[in-house]
C-alpha cells in the first residue's frame, strides 16, 4: 500500500482535494506548489497543521527541487495535477501552457526517472498523469473511450495531450510506471471563479449580468470533486501500468441548463431582494473562439478495472457547491482583489508568444 506521496499542484482545486483525502487516509503527503494564480493556502487550510502535510513553494520545472524532495521523502508515488488549465487564458497566452504542462511534466518524468533507475527499493513507483477529456477533442454522439485518438482544439487541450504522450512514451521506452487518468467537467467546493460555476454565484449574488457563452447549447459531463479524487486515487491503487482510466460523472448537461437550475437553486436558498428571478441576470455573450461543443466519457474500464463509480448526484452535488460558495464568500473576496476580476478572458486570438 503506498503512504509517501507527491503531489505536484496540490494547492489548486483537484490537487487540494486529492490532499485531504489522502491525510483522511494516514497517508504522508508532500505537496509541491508553484503558488500561482490558481494556487491557494486557503484551499489546504485544514491541512495546515498536519504532522503528515508538508506544502513545498516551488515549481515541477525546477527539476533539482523535484529530485531533492524525492530523495528527502522517498514517496512511493507521484501525482501530477501541477498545470495551467482554463482554456480561456489559454487562448490569450499559450506560453505558460506550454511551459507548465509540457515542459513541467518532462521535467518530473526525468526526475522521476533517475529517482528509480537501478534502486530495488523503488520498484513498486507509480507516476499518475491527471489528464483532461478535452484531449479527445469534441464529438458529436456517443461516448469517447480511453483508446480513442486525441484530437485537442485548444492550446489547453493541445498541452495536455502533448504531456499525455510523453507520459506513455516514458512508460513504453524507459519501463517507467506511469499511468494516465482523464477527468471531466468537474465542479465543487474551493474552484477558482474563473470557472462557469463559482463565477455564476458570485456574479449571481453580487447583481452582475451571469454571461453565456454563444448560444448556450455545449455540452459537457459534470463531475463533483471529490469523486474525480477518489477517482484518481482508485486507478493508482488498482489499476495496472501503461493504462489510462476515464473518470466521468456520468451527468451531462449543456451549459443554458446547468446556469437556469443553478439560477432556481439561489432562488431558494438566496432569494433576491426585489424577489425577480436571477434567471433574469442570464445573457448571451461572443462564443470562446474553437469552442468544443460537446464532451462525454465512457467510464466502463474505470468501472470494471478499478472499481471506481461517481457516489455525488448532480443535485445534491450541485447544491452543496453552491451552499459552500455563498458560506465562503470571504474565500472569493481575497481571490477577487488580489488575482482575479471576473473580467471576460479567452477573446484575444492575436499571436501573443512566438
Amino acid at each position: 500500500m503506498i503512504q509517501i506521496f507527491l503531489v505536484t499542484g496540490g494547492a489548486g482545486f483537484i490537487g487540494s482535494a486529492i490532499i485531504r483525502t489522502l491525510l483522511k487516509r494516514g497517508a504522508k503527503v508532500i505537496n509541491l506548489d508553484a503558488m500561482t494564480y490558481a494556487g491557494n493556502k486557503d484551499n489546504i487550510d485544514t491541512t495546515g497543521d498536519h504532522v503528515n502535510y508538508l506544502l513545498v513553494e516551488g515549481s515541477i520545472n525546477d527539476r533539482p527541487l523535484v529530485s531533492k524532495l524525492l530523495a528527502e521523502h522517498q514517496p512511493q508515488a507521484i501525482i501530477n495535477v501541477a498545470a495551467e488549465t482554463h482554456v480561456d487564458r489559454s487562448i490569450d497566452g499559450p506560453g505558460p501552457f506550454i511551459e507548465t504542462n509540457i515542459q513541467g511534466t518532462f521535467q518530473l518524468l526525468e526526475a522521476c526517472r533517475d529517482y528509480v533507475q537501478g534502486n530495488k527499493d523503488h520498484e513498486d513507483f507509480r507516476y499518475l498523469q491527471v489528464s483532461t477529456d478535452e484531449v479527445f477533442g469534441s464529438i458529436d454522439s456517443g461516448q469517447s473511450v480511453e483508446t480513442d485518438p486525441y484530437r485537442p482544439n485548444s492550446p489547453y487541450a493541445a498541452s495536455k495531450a502533448a504531456a499525455d504522450h510523453l507520459v506513455r512514451s516514458y512508460f513504453k521506452t524507459y519501463g517507467l510506471a506511469t499511468m494516465t487518468t482523464h477527468g471531466s467537467n468537474t465542479y465543487g467546493p474551493y474552484q477558482f471563479p474563473e470557472k462557469l460555476l463559482p463565477l455564476m454565484v458570485l456574479n449571481a449574488v453580487d447583481g452582475k449580468q451571469l454571461p453565456v457563452y454563444g448560444d448556450g447549447t455545449n455540452e459537457r459531463d459534470w463531475l463533483y470533486v471529490d469523486d474525480h479524487a477518489n477517482g484518481i486515487l482508485a486507478a493508482l491503487a488498482n489499476g495496472v501500468v501503461g493504462n489510462a482510466y476515464n473518470i466521468g460523472g456520468g451527468t451531462e448537461l449543456k451549459n443554458i441548463d446547468i446556469v437556469n437550475l443553478l439560477c432556481s437553486i439561489l432562488d431558494k436558498l438566496q432569494p433576491r431582494k426585489d424577489g425577480a428571478p436571477y434567471a433574469d441576470q442570464i445573457i448571451y455573450v461572443a462564443d470562446r473562439p474553437g469552442h468544443d461543443q460537446r464532451y462525454a466519457l465512457d467510464c466502463k474500464k474505470a468501472r470494471q478495472d478499478i472499481g471506481w463509480t461517481p457516489q455525488m448526484d448532480f443535485t445534491t452535488g450541485l447544491e452543496e457547491t453552491i451552499s459552500w460558495y455563498l458560506n465562503h464568500q470571504e474565500w472569493c473576496r481575497k481571490i477577487a482583489t488580489s488575482t482575479y476580476d471576473r473580467s471576460r478572458l479567452g477573446l484575444d486570438v492575436r499571436t501573443k508568444d512566438h
